[in-house]
């Protein structure tokens, strides 16, 4: 599984803001996302930053590394890989957001009521104040940091043999970039749990295929603004790198989601199968954008086939987030519940691994460190289970809503200056009275077109509108 990022890359030379990003602030404001945090969780969060709640174990001596985008400062996890006879020893330290925030006080009520870090193609406006999830409590270079540490023992084959969480402090001695550590393996040059992570990851990915899981490590939306104005959308090529850190992720929330199930108490991340509909309409649109997929090939495995560097196939691999559809959150305290499996990645599976920027994740890193130390779940996180999936089933439309918004205004940006031009299309989808949903050849644009087609169709298509700021984009079938 994975999130796109889209950014904007502005090539002109005045330096001056764009109308697109005019159009995102606009965005949040109409949508009534928090941005201001309260002054009393501002005070509450200084405060923490200045006396966390730390831990007495110390792990400072293992050189734990980071992997993030450019530029990232909110860094919730930190990975030492080490071999452990003829198999692999992980540790995964996780932001100990816990230790900055007290159950009941105003940071905890205000982050509540956000649910998660809301992404825009301009900004982020973030779940907790930027004192503490780009500082005190961020895994920065050279700091030592309170977190949780996920200690886990793999077999030769990279499936789990053992695994516990406890609290320690920790210290990370290199942030890398994913193009500086795919470099630093492709010339041979890089440190053992830079190379170990490439073993590990290709492991799990053959153990994702067994299982009939999918990944889908999601291409990255450049914006490009031209000096005269225009703009274009190009995908970034998806490193390799990126979804063997996706693996140890993954890893990680599926040995937390059966440490809850094995406890009887917790929260999953569950999804069911993709519907038959949805992945008729998918092998459309992989049609449409001129590429084959073998019959009988499973989604997943099909996915696992497309080239990175191919604008078609990051298109293709963007297209197939319909295939990941009705995901849920279910707490139990007891019995589990009765859907315990995320399709996609067929097993069950949690969040676990990014709490400064998700809230469901403080809680499961909670429950799951007294069920593996043996002690009593702390009563407020318990009793907090069957509020969370309200919480982050509202905080998830609400930022699934933005970034749709965002996409229809970066796709009007795209097409602004070629109203009235014709495109090669292929109809994926019946939109109801709206029309017809068109996947575009060039640019890969995926939109609703007016007029008679037949699904499944090659058709021509017009443009007839492209507004940035109320982002409508229509075509016309000719």
């Amino acid at each position: 599984m994975g999130q796109r990022a889209t950014t904007i890359r502005d090539d002109r030379t005045d330096g001056n803001g764009t109308e697109l990003e005019a159009a995102f602030a606009d965005i949040r404001t109409r949508m009534e996302v928090r941005q201001e945090f309260p002054e009393a969780a501002l005070a509450a969060a200084r405060a923490a930053a200045d006396s966390p709640q730390l831990p007495e174990r110390d792990e400072t001596s293992v050189p734990f590394i980071t992997i993030d985008p450019p530029g990232s400062m909110d860094l919730d996890q930190a990975m030492h890989i080490e071999r452990a006879g003829e198999g692999y020893r992980i540790r995964y330290a996780i932001a100990d957001v816990p230790a900055f925030v007290e159950p009941g006080g105003a940071l905890d009520v205000e982050v509540r009521l956000r649910g998660q870090t809301i992404y825009c193609p301009d900004t982020s406006v973030p779940l907790h104040p930027r004192e503490l999830s780009e500082a005190a409590a961020s895994l920065l270079p050279e700091a030592s940091r309170p977190a949780y540490v996920w200690d886990m023992s793999l077999t030769p084959e990279g499936v789990r043999d053992s695994a516990e969480l406890y609290r320690a402090m920790v210290r990370s001695v290199r942030r890398y970039t994913y193009e500086e550590v795919q470099e630093l393996i492709d010339a041979g040059e890089a440190e053992e749990t830079l190379l170990l992570l490439r073993e590990v990851g290709e492991h799990r990915i053959r153990r994702e295929s067994e299982r009939g899981g999918a990944s889908l490590p999601m291409p990255e939306q450049e914006v490009h603004v031209d000096d005269d104005g225009t703009y274009s959308l190009q995908f970034r090529p998806l490193l390799p790198v990126e979804d063997w850190n996706a693996q140890i992720s993954l890893l990680t929330g599926i040995v937390a989601a059966q440490i809850m199930l094995d406890g009887k108490v917790g929260i999953l991340r569950t999804m069911p199968p993709a519907q038959q509909r949805d992945v008729d309409r998918f092998r459309r649109q992989v049609r449409a954008l001129g590429v084959t997929w073998p019959k009988g090939m499973a989604y997943g495995d099909f996915l696992r086939t497309l080239d990175r560097t191919d604008s078609r196939h990051l298109a293709i691999i963007h297209d197939a987030t319909a295939l990941f559809r009705g995901a849920s959150y279910e707490a139990f305290d007891g019995t589990p519940p009765e859907q315990t499996e995320q399709a996609a990645i067929a097993a069950p599976y949690t969040h676990v691994t990014a709490p400064l920027r998700r809230l469901i994740d403080r809680f499961v890193l909670v429950v799951c460190e007294a069920l593996t130390q043996g002690r009593e779940i702390p009563g407020w996180a318990r009793e907090a289970l069957p509020t969370l999936p309200e919480i982050m089933d509202e905080s998830g439309r609400l930022a699934k809503a933005v970034e749709r918004a965002c996409t229809d205004a970066t796709e009007a940006a795209v097409l602004a200056h070629r109203v009235g031009e014709q495109f090669d299309a292929v109809v994926v989808d019946d939109a109801g009275k709206k029309g017809w949903q068109v996947q575009l050849t060039d640019p890969a644009v995926n939109a609703v077109a007016e007029g008679r087609a037949e699904l499944g169709s090659e058709v021509r298509v017009e443009l007839v509108q492209a507004e940035i700021a109320t982002q409508q984009v229509r075509f016309r079938i000719v």
